[in-house]
């Protein structure tokens, strides 16, 4: 896929100078009609004959623009240095005292700086490139170039997704928006409206996304400009894709394609229509629709688009031979746009450009079992994306050379593949968190496979012998990296900054009777990593298909709360028993181990430890159980009981449509009675006071029980105040919002009572370890589903008790607050004690 492209990327000449044949004005004008069909090898070569014909004349501000531009096209080759010379040649010229402040010489300069910036970015720092835009902007307020100053505003909104700050991107092209609000309609109105349209598409915001696209529509409409409606419509269909409306968006990708007048535009629209069809396995439409893009791929000019095209048409027909093999083109017809593809990117010195093409040929051979071909053409592809530093295409290169080495048994070559593609992914973890709107990651698809994969690799058998412990540190360290790419996927920014605490540590040194286990859903079984105290890891396995493991999980989930199931959660509770804890019993004992810390996976995710069953007594009666995404524990210590302080803040009346919660207000009594506390009740529970209360005093443990729910998007994990639901990026910022003098005292606890996971998502459990990561705390407390009954109250009291008890950690003092609803003959059905869980620190 191309770089993302950038708004007023060129810049024209002063001056009509060089009457007569092809003078550097000419040249200028000739590049830049090379440049904008994606012909980027040959604007570069006219752009150099411009640079040297104004530095004949001494023309020094025209030489300056010819060098910026220059800078632009090198940066499309993926020229880096070539790119980054040109640009500092434009500058130095621009920077030279003799220059002057002219409003031509500080236009260009802004321009330089646009184009020095983008480069910057390309380059990964986008912190620079945020800079320099910022630098750019101000150089455009001084000519009173409006125009200048939103394209430049909008460039810094694109390094602000790549630095993963989608929320304050979000808000730079809100402040845009409206400052073009009084504006009259304009092309640059309509695509400060689609920027801002897609960054709330990125930060989840889609209701809103829909409004300001619709503007931006509305705008283009009364334009009367094909461009600009097409772009509209094009995101929209975007928009629609992801609100999983897929007739909605196959609607817009038509309109798109029908209103653009442009042969390329049209082209992408279709691409878009074909892929969703081929999605939706509706196969007649897409049978109809390829022969007529295959015409029009044909016949479009030499260019990146057309090369980028070929490549996604070709992928798309592969996927149309997977589903129907009999009536799809032959491979033959696939890879002929291939190879037209790399002919067409190498004539134009396009390295990223080939790169796809020769990757995107090699998976062609991959899929006929070509295996040398298919490697030699996946190693090609790898050279010229590392050539041009380009993880983002590298990673997809690696992971297919890994795949192909495996399918012939080199093993170890392609654990070596994998490893590197990972190690790619970290380097791309900004990248992947904003998901650039040029470069649609799908996670689910094109990420977490990746992870899986390599662990699927090392923890096989290498012939006769069980994988050696380096794999099985290997395996548990790409195991909490997929954590965090989740959780970076989940929030669609790159939250973890904090160097990871190792468990190792923490089980070996910190608290010697605790045991950590990394089970893993693999498609032929379920592998189990176990971390036993002060000793090396092991491992051992199931052969069990995912499918049967996940449907066993999800019977369970959903027995735990019917209140006439426990035949049926005992049974299915041993079969999960069996699988993760039955064959460690024996370490487990002599290891004299009290407390099982899971880094959990998948759907596992959703099932409460403390339920699995031996046949005589559930996992709480033996143990204490704590969770953790295995990345960070925030300072592995036990608790300080020392003016441990408590905020706390509940609803108990009727909300935002939610049911009122009756035993609130006695869960929050009970804790009064062991902690001090300040309560916040029903109306004095604004999101407001609450931040006021979390300013004004250096609460250890902060206690809300109300409405509130986990899900596996940002956007549908909050939690409910008295005035508003209150998301889970703003709650995390509000938690994190601490008086300066009190940034050493995090939050040892934070308690989430009566809030619960989405009802229907798989992954909803993601927004819990998210909340619980992000938020600062130390520890978090939280129930996976609601149940509006005194022993919520009840278990809470036991709980606070237990926490100001000095010998007891957090796990135990859970432990022992549950055992005490199990041993009351009321609450002992499992669907009253086993919802809380315990995540992070648990001493």
């Amino acid at each position: 896929m191309p770089p993302p492209s950038l708004t007023g990327s060129l810049t024209g000449s002063l001056t009509g100078k060089g009457a007569g044949g092809l003078g550097p004005t000419d040249l200028a004008s000739q590049g830049r009609s090379l440049y904008e069909a994606g012909r980027f090898a040959e604007a570069a070569a006219i752009w150099r004959q411009t640079v040297q014909a104004y530095q004949a004349q001494g023309d020094h501000l025209n030489q300056a623009m010819a060098l910026s531009n220059l800078s632009l096209a090198e940066q499309q080759l993926g020229h880096w240095s070539e790119a980054s010379q040109a640009v500092t040649d434009s500058l130095r010229l621009l920077q030279e005292p003799s220059r002057g402040n002219t409003q031509d010489h500080l236009r260009i300069l802004a321009q330089a700086l646009n184009t020095q910036a983008g480069l910057q970015l390309a380059q990964g720092n986008p912190d620079q490139a945020l800079t320099t835009w910022q630098q750019a902007t101000t150089t455009y307020r001084q000519v009173g170039d409006t125009v200048g100053v939103a394209r430049s505003q909008i460039n810094q909104a694109q390094a602000l997704q790549a630095l993963g700050l989608n929320l304050r991107a979000t808000e730079t092209l809100n402040q845009i928006s409206q400052s073009l609000d009084s504006a009259p309609d304009s092309p640059l109105k309509a695509a400060a409206l689609r920027s801002f349209g897609n960054a709330l598409r990125l930060v989840g915001d889609l209701d809103q996304c829909r409004q300001v696209l619709q503007q931006s529509l509305a705008i283009a409409q009364r334009l009367n400009s094909p461009a600009d409606l097409s772009a509209s419509l094009f995101n929209l269909g975007n928009l629609s894709r992801a609100q999983q409306d897929p007739q909605a968006a196959l609607a817009f990708y038509q309109q798109a394609a029908t209103a653009s007048a442009a042969p390329t535009s049209q082209v992408q629209a279709q691409l878009k229509q074909l892929n969703l069809l081929l999605e939706l396995k509706r196969l007649d439409a897409a049978q109809a629709l390829w022969p007529q893009l295959r015409d029009q791929i044909t016949s479009l000019p030499i260019g990146q688009t057309a090369i980028y095209a070929q490549v996604d048409w070709a992928q798309n027909l592969t996927r149309l031979k997977q589903l129907t093999p009999a009536q799809a083109p032959t491979w033959l017809d696939i890879a002929q746009p291939l190879a037209k593809a790399i002919q067409q990117a190498k004539s134009l010195g396009d390295p990223r450009a080939q790169s796809y093409a020769l990757g995107s040929l090699g998976a062609l051979y991959e899929q006929t079992q070509q295996w040398p071909s298919a490697q030699d053409l996946t190693q090609q592809a790898l050279l010229l994306a590392q050539a041009i530093d380009a993880p983002d295409v590298a990673y997809q290169w690696q992971w297919q050379l890994g795949r192909i080495l495996k399918a012939q048994q080199q093993n170890q070559a392609s654990i070596a593949a994998y490893t590197e593609a990972v190690g790619s992914l970290k380097a791309l973890r900004n990248d992947l968190a904003a998901i650039n709107s040029d470069i649609q990651f799908s996670f689910r698809d094109k990420v977490e496979p990746v992870y899986r994969q390599l662990v699927d690799l090392l923890l096989r058998p290498q012939g006769s012998a069980e994988p050696s412990l380096q794999n099985l540190t290997q395996a548990r360290v790409v195991i909490e990296s997929l954590q965090l790419a989740e959780l970076d996927n989940f929030f669609q920014t790159a939250c973890l900054q904090t160097t990871p605490v190792v468990l190792d540590q923490v089980v070996d040194q910190e608290d010697p009777t605790a045991a950590v286990f990394y089970p893993i859903i693999l498609p032929d079984r379920l592998e189990v990593v176990l971390k036993l105290p002060r000793q090396p890891l092991r491992h051992y396995k199931t052969a069990i298909p995912q499918a049967k493991v996940e449907k066993t999980l999800e019977d369970l989930r959903f027995n735990l709360t019917r209140p006439y199931a426990l035949p049926e959660i005992k049974a299915l509770s041993q079969q999960v028993y069996d699988w993760l804890i039955r064959p460690a019993e024996q370490d487990l004992t002599q290891s004299g181990v009290k407390t099982l810390v899971f880094v959990l996976d998948g759907l596992l995710r959703n099932i409460p430890m403390t339920v699995l069953y031996d046949g005589q007594n559930y996992l709480v009666q033996n143990y204490g159980v704590a969770l953790t995404p295995g990345l960070q524990l925030l300072g592995p210590k036990p608790l300080d009981r020392q003016e441990l302080r408590a905020l706390t803040a509940g609803l108990t009346q009727a909300r935002n449509g939610l049911p009122p919660l009756n035993y609130v207000r006695d869960e929050l009594s009970e804790i009064q009675a062991e902690l001090s506390s300040v309560m916040l009740l029903d109306q004095q529970f604004t999101a407001s006071n609450l931040q006021t209360q979390i300013n004004a005093s250096a609460f250890r443990v902060v206690h809300l029980a109300t409405h509130g729910q986990f899900g596996s998007k940002a956007k549908e994990t909050f939690i409910l105040a008295w005035d508003r639901a209150i998301g889970v990026n703003e709650f995390n910022q509000l938690l994190q919002s601490r008086n300066p003098r009190r940034a050493d005292q995090p939050v040892e606890l934070l308690v989430l009572s009566a809030c619960e996971t989405a009802a229907g998502d798989r992954r909803a459990a993601l927004g819990l370890a998210g909340v619980a990561v992000r938020a600062g705390a130390r520890s978090t407390l939280a129930s996976l589903w609601t149940l509006d009954d005194k022993s919520s109250s009840l278990l809470m009291g036991k709980f606070y008790q237990g926490l100001t008890d000095a010998a007891l950690t957090k796990a135990e003092a859970l432990r022992q607050a549950q055992l005490a609803l199990l041993n009351n003959r009321q609450y002992r059905h499992p669907r009253y004690w086993s919802p809380y869980v315990l995540l992070g620190n648990w001493l």
